[in-house]
């Protein structure tokens, strides 16, 4: 005997047959179909099992699960809220649920902290003095970091020196005056200028200078002055007559001297002197003595050396 035979022989028990023939969906008494396994060691067992509410029991399945299957109507119930209808009330769900999860989150921490006693004397880092665990001194540097923030953001820009200007102090420790120092350093400067000025104006000789006020003054007339000058000026032929050329030869009957001033309106020598060539005339107090080097005479020989060798090098060419 095989031992599906024996299994089936002493363990299983075959269903009753329904009298009436009909089709294997449309059985009535499918409550009973399928087949029960009985163990025949435990007395009893066959006529507990339809009162038993034990979890263990063999659970029947009947005509409830064919007509279940059988239906086109859903009967599927939703269990739990309903889904949000729209992105909003998603969001708005999300937002509730993170701020009440924070707030519980601080609420445990708030349980989980340790008690702080403030009655003890306390340190300058905010932790009070003797044996304490570290949680406990961890809490009160927290708690005073905590103060200390909260009170630097009522204060405002007021205590926190924004916008203020910096105090600068010196080796000693006394406050710096910046605006103070910052006119000595501007006065400083300007002194640096006008000396250095000075020392610029003081190389250029008293001709010079007397020029430059001259062209300030004739740029001060010709504000004044029409646009063209003819022949009948006045001014221009005074000054054209005042001006003294070396190789004039109608200087000789001129009835009217000058008299020897210089630009500066120091009298100059009326004697014979070497020509140079600024045509600087020596004042009136010289001895007549001639003290250069000699390189005034040098430069003026080599110069008409060079014009005449032009000259004659021209004529040359003429004549061939």
């Amino acid at each position: 005997m095989s031992l599906a035979d024996y299994l089936a022989k002493n363990y299983l028990t075959p269903d009753s047959k329904s009298d009436k023939k009909t089709k294997k969906r449309k059985r009535k008494n499918g409550a009973q179909s399928g087949l029960i396994i009985a163990d025949d060691d435990v007395p009893g067992w066959g006529a507990k099992a339809a009162d038993s509410d034990d979890d263990d029991a063999p659970l029947n399945v009947g005509a409830a699960s064919a007509e279940f299957r059988k239906t086109k109507k859903n009967n599927w119930q939703t269990v739990g809220a309903p889904a949000p209808s729209s992105a909003d009330q998603a969001a708005a769900d999300a937002i509730i649920a993170s701020a009440a999860a924070e707030i519980s989150a601080r609420n445990v921490a708030d349980e989980d902290a340790p008690m702080l006693d403030d009655t003890g004397m306390k340190m300058e880092s905010g932790a009070h003095a003797g044996l304490q665990t570290a949680d406990q001194v961890t809490a009160q540097l927290k708690r005073k970091q905590a103060e200390e923030r909260k009170r630097f953001l009522m204060d405002g820009a007021e205590h926190s020196g924004q916008g203020k200007e910096t105090i600068y102090r010196d080796a000693s420790g006394r406050i710096i005056n910046v605006a103070m120092k910052r006119a000595e350093a501007r006065k400083k400067a300007e002194e640096e200028a006008a000396k250095a000025a000075a020392q610029l104006e003081a190389q250029s000789g008293d001709v010079q200078r007397a020029e430059r006020e001259r062209r300030k003054e004739a740029l001060k007339d010709a504000k004044y002055m029409p646009v063209a000058r003819y022949e009948d000026d006045v001014e221009m032929n005074e000054e054209m007559k005042d001006r003294e050329r070396w190789n004039d030869p109608a200087a000789q009957f001129l009835t009217k001297k000058k008299q020897g001033r210089s630009v500066t309106g120091k009298p100059l020598y009326s004697g014979a002197f070497a020509p140079n060539r600024y045509g600087i005339r020596p004042g009136h107090k010289w001895d007549g003595v001639d003290r250069g080097n000699g390189f005034e005479k040098e430069y003026f020989a080599a110069r008409n050396r060079k014009r005449d060798l032009k000259e004659l090098d021209y004529a040359w060419q003429m004549d061939e």
